[in-house]
This record gives C-alpha cells, sequence and structure tokens, in this order.
C-alpha cells in the first residue's frame, strides 16, 4: 500500500503541473470498460420508450456517442471482439481469434484461456490469459503505476473474464454455474481472496437466480468496495461483460424475452453507473459502452422465399480434395482436418515428399474455387502477403499459429454443415449496428455518426489516464 501511496503522489503532483499550464479533462480514478455480448442499436432503439432515465438514456444523452462502430476484422465473436477492445489490435496480432480453435499440433479443439499449468479457484478448469500475444491496456496501467493500479474483470464466461482482464490483473473473476459461485484462477490468486469467498457464502441463492447481469453488477459494486477502487489518484481499471443475448427456440426468437432483457440491462447500467457515481464521484470516473460486435440469429429459410442458398459439405469436399491432391502428388493424407470453413494441410508430410507447398495451395485454391457455393479461398500465403482490401477483414483475424492453412468464403446464405464434427452455420456479410459510447469524467455531450473502429478504445482509454497505448496498438485515440 506504501508503494501506491508514493505513485498517488507523484501522479497527483504530475496532474495538478498539467492543468496548471493548460486546460484539460482530468485523469479519472477509475475506468470501466463494459462490453454488452451482442447488443444491438436497432433494439436498444427499438426499445426505448421502456426504459428509465438513468441507464441507456443518461449515456446516450450525456455521453461521447459514436452511433456507427465496427470492428476490423471477421469472424467476430465474444472473445475475439473482447480482445481486440483490451488491445487496440485485431486477431492477426493479439492472437485470440475466437473461443476456440484447432491446435495445430494435436488437432484437438482447444479453449482459448485453456492453461494447464494454473489450477482453478472454485472450478475445475485450468485457465490463464498465456494465449493473448500482446499487452492490454489493463496490463499497460500496472506496467505504468508500477503494480499500484487495481485492475479486475468480471464476467458470467471464462472467456471474457479472462481476455477482458488481461496478463497483468489483480483478477478475473466467472461464474461457475454448477456450483453457483463465482470462480478464478491460481494465476491470479495463490487462494481465494476473503472478500470473494465471503460473498460467495453469503449470496448464494441470489447467485442462483439467473439474472446474470444483476449479478455481474452486484459483484462490480463489491468488488470496487472491498479493493477500494478509485479511492486514491492512481487509475485503478474495472472490465465488465454484459449479456444480451436472448436463446432462440424452435428458430424464432422470442420478442417478448428481448425486451425483457434489454430492459434489465437498461436498469443494470443505471444501476452501476449511478453507484460508482456516488462513490467514486462522476468527475472521477470514466465510463465506455460498446458491443461485441455480432449476434446470434434465428436460421431464415432462404429457399422459401426464392433466395439464393445452398448447403456446403465440408467434410465431403474436404475428402475430394484429398483425393484432387492425391491424384496429382500420389495418394496420401494431405488434409489432415477442418474446423468451421478452415482445411488444414498436414504441412510436415508435404514437405518429406519434396512436395512445393505453394504449388499445392495453389492447386488446392483452384479447385475448391470451382465448388458450388464458394465465394473465395484464401490460402495462408495470400493472407500473411496480400494487401488486397477485399481480404483485409479476413487478414486482420488470421493468425498462423491458430488458424489452418485454407479458408474457404462461401457467398452470403449458403450454409456450411461439417457433419462429423457438426459444425453448421450461415455465412453471411452484412454488418450489425451498434455504439461506442464514453461517458463521465471531463465528457461533453456529442453524437457522431463517422463511422469508427473499436481497436481505437484501447488508446483514448491509455491518453485519458496518461499512459501508453497497448504494444501493438497503432491507431490514434478517438479525442
Amino acid at each position: 500500500m506504501i508503494n501506491k501511496y508514493i505513485t498517488a503522489t507523484i501522479l497527483a503532483v504530475v496532474a495538478g503541473g498539467v492543468a496548471g499550464a493548460q486546460v484539460s479533462r482530468p485523469v479519472p480514478r477509475l475506468v470501466v470498460n463494459i462490453a454488452i455480448d451482442q447488443l444491438r442499436s436497432d433494439y436498444v432503439e427499438a426499445f426505448m420508450p421502456s426504459y428509465g432515465n438513468d441507464g441507456f438514456k443518461k449515456l446516450l444523452q450525456q455521453g461521447v456517442v459514436y452511433c456507427n462502430a465496427q470492428y476490423t476484422f471477421a469472424p467476430v465473436d465474444r472473445a475475439s471482439s473482447i480482445a481486440s477492445i483490451m488491445t487496440g489490435t485485431s486477431p492477426s496480432n493479439n492472437g485470440i481469434t475466437g473461443f476456440t480453435w484447432l491446435d495445430k499440433g494435436s488437432l484437438v479443439q482447444v479453449d482459448c484461456v485453456d492453461d494447464h499449468d494454473y489450477e482453478g479457484i472454485f472450478t475445475d478448469e485450468r485457465t490463464s490469459p498465456k494465449n493473448i500475444a500482446t499487452t492490454t491496456v489493463n496490463d499497460e496501467l500496472k506496467i505504468a503505476s508500477d503494480g499500484a493500479a487495481i485492475v479486475y474483470s468480471i464476467a458470467i464466461d471464462r472467456d471474457a473474464a479472462v481476455i477482458g482482464g488481461g496478463h497483468a490483473a489483480d483478477g478475473a473473476l466467472w461464474f461457475n454455474e454448477g456450483a453457483s459461485c463465482w470462480c478464478s484462477s491460481k494465476y491470479y490468486f495463490k487462494r481465494a481472496p476473503k472478500w470473494l469467498e465471503s460473498y460467495n457464502l453469503t449470496n448464494i441463492n441470489m447467485l442462483a437466480d439467473g439474472n446474470d447481469n444483476a449479478n455481474i453488477t452486484d459483484l462490480a459494486l463489491h468488488c470496487i468496495e472491498s479493493t477500494g477502487m478509485g479511492a486514491d489518484y492512481v487509475t485503478d481499471m474495472l472490465s465488465l461483460t454484459y449479456d444480451a443475448k436472448v436463446p432462440i427456440k424452435d428458430e424464432k426468437l422470442d420478442k417478448e424475452k428481448l425486451l425483457d432483457k434489454y430492459v434489465r440491462i437498461d436498469k443494470e447500467l443505471d444501476r452501476l453507473t449511478s453507484t460508482i457515481e456516488s462513490r467514486v464521484g462522476k468527475s472521477n470516473v470514466l465510463f465506455i459502452i460498446t458491443s461485441t460486435g455480432y449476434c446470434d440469429e434465428a436460421e431464415v429459410d432462404y429457399k422459401k422465399y426464392r433466395i439464393p442458398n445452398g448447403t456446403f459439405r465440408m467434410d465431403r469436399n474436404a475428402n475430394l480434395l484429398n483425393m484432387y491432391l492425391g491424384a496429382i502428388y500420389g495418394q496420401d493424407k494431405y488434409v489432415e482436418s477442418c474446423f468451421y470453413n478452415q482445411l488444414f494441410l498436414n504441412i510436415r508430410q508435404i514437405e518429406q515428399k519434396r512436395i512445393n507447398t505453394s504449388e499445392l495451395l495453389s492447386r488446392a485454391q483452384t479447385f475448391l474455387m470451382q465448388l458450388s457455393g464458394v465465394g473465395n479461398v484464401f490460402t495462408s500465403k495470400n493472407l500473411l502477403l496480400s494487401g488486397d482490401k477485399n481480404s483485409s477483414r479476413l487478414r486482420n483475424w488470421f493468425y498462423p499459429n491458430n488458424c489452418g492453412d485454407i479458408i474457404i468464403e462461401l457467398l452470403p446464405g449458403w450454409q456450411l454443415l461439417n457433419e462429423e464434427k457438426f459444425h453448421q452455420y450461415t455465412s453471411k456479410e452484412s454488418l450489425m449496428p451498434f455504439p461506442l459510447i464514453f461517458y463521465g469524467a471531463g465528457i461533453t455531450a456529442k453524437e457522431i455518426s463517422t463511422p469508427v473502429t473499436v481497436d481505437r478504445i484501447a488508446p483514448t482509454v491509455a491518453k485519458s489516464v496518461r499512459i501508453r497505448a497497448p504494444n501493438a496498438c497503432s491507431v490514434a485515440p478517438l479525442y
């Protein structure tokens, strides 16, 4: 604690000197970074009459609102989007291409935060953030404060909590549904903090009630109070992940449940922001709210509406490609495995047979392009060397260690089906509308319609708290 007070004194002197020299935004004592999984602008707007005055309405009326936020890469899921928010870069740099990927050595599906070196606390899951290949803004805050900043991340899901925390967080907490308690990893603690143990014991009935977003708010407020976040001049950071997802039943979206979900989120944003403001002071806290940028949707029967469609059977077409390559280079298993729209080749065997890998990839690309439903085919070599704007979003996603040697893009409306691995999805390229909101310390209300990318959150937060941006972030702050 002595170290933290020394750091606080230094920062206070520096801040005072800067304030005396020029007018600038105050350095917040607490930054609260909120990702709302699958939040959509059209739903936020549609349910506006049902909200209170201090949730979405307050944020939209009093914050800096970027109406057209976008991710720089595709595909997007919860893990890859939160990684981009925190690192200020895309999966091609930070390494988090999704919830899961196929391990190239074992060809076994792995979770993005799996780590057998660290046992779980109140869970059997072994976990760490080792797969994040760069620093996060949380890490940079820890470095800049010489460890004095308090950093926590809280989410229902393990990947969101761990990626939201980064490498240097004091703790990442997620919910163990089977045990009805909040859990973590020995990567962060030798044993659970006493305040967390006590919280689990005294709130077990509430934890089991199924209102995930309310449970996140409860723990977040308890964490702030128990750890002293926002109590001094050293900026602390809290990362939260709320959930706007509504289960799809019988291929239909339940509109009543969707309305209820957004109204509940509105109440939690009200409770969270109002309580923190009363404790820390509105001028001392900065809130950032955005979406993970994708949304699970009910399948559409395109055939019913005479819209072009079809089914691309990934496992069968992988076998066809293997037969084609065998006819050219001799019978062998050139395609080792497939994972969604990615093909993994037996590169070691190909090299042992002294086959020109570039030539084989080119032949495979040409063959696959002739199959029905294929819009484009990219090889690892194409993606690593190409600056083609048509492949830029995919290139920003592609990380060689976690991705296949060949990526197949289907035409919109076509369904990918892998009967062996039970993978299934329908191809679409439409962008989902979602906002990016800054609210709190030094913020003047403004609405900005110019499109902005989410990777600019991290450098904006870094500038606000007077630290450097994450080490792979090359984009400019938003303000």
